[in-house]
């Protein structure tokens, strides 16, 4: 699967020569599905997406299996990937999934976190300030066990209840993440609405609130087909981690309006024109999501998959 030449590399200045991608299609990806994915077959997914050069795969969450029953297999997951060569996040809600994570050696975590008040009651049955209160302890333990923790901040450009968040109350969590101990932070589009100037604002807000660019990820959706452009946006900002799933699987449970997220093969079709390294290979990571597409019994969206996947039709 490939297309000889192309992209055509024409860099543009004020970018970063490397950017890491933060590969969410195993955890994120495949949270919605409402089919059972078989462990082995994530398993096998998530080797795939280590053998195409993906160095940072985030594997599933620890959270009640009433709450996402596709992620209910974590424990057993986690065990089939763990000898693998790369950074394997996974996402832990309180302080029992943050043990049974650390019980299996899991050494990089994830909270999640909202910029508002609604979703913060959807997604996690608390208000805001009540929800930064639970993570500390969690964060804190974390830290002291050695973890990298992550932090991801839902609804930093919109949100479906409330319409409009104001830059400073997501300059608020963030702060308040980083406060806590987190080293880095995930800034998420939920609902795909953000625009390029809306990113660049954030970004400087938060720089000048004191959190360094260094820390930030971005995470888009392309509800409103922006994700590729506020990419952009923040790359030439400084950023140099980005978000993405493989194929574009995903989307939100507690917010209808979100689609898929931003597709690795749309993302890194688009560095690799900039001249950007990634370290993945397109070809290969291009087939791993037309297997899993298979099984999932539906075509991928991503429209690189699709290019690429049609040439060898």
């Amino acid at each position: 699967m490939s297309a000889e030449g192309l992209p055509m590399v024409v860099p543009a200045g004020g970018l970063p020569a490397r950017v890491r991608i933060h590969e969410v299609g195993a955890r994120d990806g495949l949270q919605n599905e409402k089919m059972a994915v078989p462990t082995s077959v994530k398993a096998d997914f998530i080797r795939r997406l280590a053998d195409a050069g993906l160095t940072t795969i985030e594997a599933t969450s620890f959270v009640h299996p009433e709450w996402v029953p596709q992620l209910a297999d974590a424990e057993h997951l986690f065990r089939q990937v763990s000898d693998l060569d790369v950074d394997l996040p996974v996402l832990v809600p309180n302080r029992r999934g943050l043990d049974r994570a650390l019980a299996l050696g899991a050494r990089r975590i994830a909270v999640f976190a909202s910029a508002t008040e609604s979703f913060a009651k959807a997604n996690l049955n608390r208000t805001l300030d009540e929800s930064l209160a639970v993570f500390e302890p969690v964060v804190r333990q974390a830290k002291d066990a050695g973890a990298h923790v992550r932090g991801y901040v839902s609804m930093c450009f919109g949100d479906p209840w409330e319409g409009a968040v104001p830059l400073h109350q997501v300059a608020r969590v963030c702060t308040a993440l980083r406060d806590m101990g987190c080293d880095e932070l995930s800034l998420g589009d939920t609902i795909g609405v953000a625009t390029p100037g809306h990113v660049l604002e954030l970004l400087s807000l938060l720089n000048e609130k004191g959190v360094p660019t260094n820390v930030i990820g971005v995470h888009f959706h392309d509800t409103y087909g922006q994700a590729l452009a506020n990419t952009l946006a923040a790359l030439q900002h400084g950023v140099t981690t980005v978000d993405s799933s493989a194929g574009g699987l995903g989307g939100c449970p507690y917010a209808k309006s979100a689609t898929g997220n931003l597709a690795t093969e749309d993302l890194v079709w688009m560095l690799h024109g900039l001249g950007i390294q990634t370290g993945v290979d397109l070809g290969r990571l291009t087939a791993t999501s037309v297997w899993m597409a298979a099984h999932l019994d539906r075509p991928s969206p991503s429209r690189t998959v699709r290019a690429l996947s049609h040439k060898d039709q």
